[in-house]
């Protein structure tokens, strides 16, 4: 009897140890992975990341680096212009510092047999820079003596501004006359008689007044009258 019930006992106990097993063997892999195995955070909780606001608050072409280079701004700095118009500060020429050429044929001039017009230069003798501005002056000259000159009514053509001669550098004007009509000692189309000076004086604005001649015959014009054009730093044609 008593070796009867050991072994129905032991298979028992054996059979309720098999059962625990497979309990604890099923419920293994679920309790591994709730536990181990933690979840995302959601996307709400992750920071998000700052803006920089130092570059962009600065403004131009400058980016990060323009805080001090654009002059806080937002734009370039200018660059300042390498010389201004007008004589870039250089002090009007005087009598001294320059020299008038004579006159030679213009290009262009009106139809007539008389000079038409001329152009004359000025040029800076002196060592430094100088400006001359505005139109000149005008007159028949009175055989050496300035009391007998003959002055043309001058009438200005264009807009005046300074220009600025460097050392040696020269600035023109173009002188246009009521030309002289016909062959011989011609005529003048109003009737006046026409004039002819073997030389002619040009006063420059505050530098003074000059005698020059032509470089080929002389001045003969009708009723002393000259269209003037500003000194300029093109010279006409």
């Amino acid at each position: 009897m008593q070796y009867t019930a050991g072994p129905r006992r032991t298979a028992a106990a054996l059979v309720a140890a098999a059962a625990a097993t497979v309990l604890m063997t099923g419920c293994g892999p679920a309790d591994d992975g709730a536990a181990g195995t933690p979840s995302a955070p959601p996307a709400a909780s992750v920071p998000a990341k700052p803006t920089p606001t130092g570059g962009s608050s600065g403004g131009g072409t400058g980016g990060g680096t323009g805080g001090s280079a654009t002059g806080g701004g937002g734009g370039t700095v200018p660059t300042p212009s390498a010389s201004a118009p007008g004589g870039g500060g250089a002090k009007p020429c005087t009598t001294d510092e320059v020299k008038v050429s004579d006159a030679e044929q213009a290009a262009v001039r009106p139809p007539g047999t008389g000079t038409g017009a001329a152009i004359v230069s000025v040029t800076n003798t002196s060592k430094h820079a100088c400006t001359v501005n505005g139109f000149p002056t005008v007159a028949g000259a009175g055989n050496g003596s300035p009391g007998k000159n003959v002055p043309l009514a001058v009438t200005p053509s264009g807009k005046a501004s300074a220009v600025a001669l460097a050392p040696g550098a020269r600035a023109w004007t173009k002188l246009t006359f009521v030309n002289v009509q016909g062959e011989a000692d011609g005529y003048c189309v109003s009737g006046a008689t026409p004039a002819s000076f073997p030389t002619m004086v040009i006063g420059v604005p505050g530098a003074g007044a000059h005698q020059i001649a032509m470089t080929d015959g002389v001045f003969a014009e009708c009723d002393n009258k000259a269209t003037v054009t500003a000194f300029s730093a093109v010279k006409p044609s």
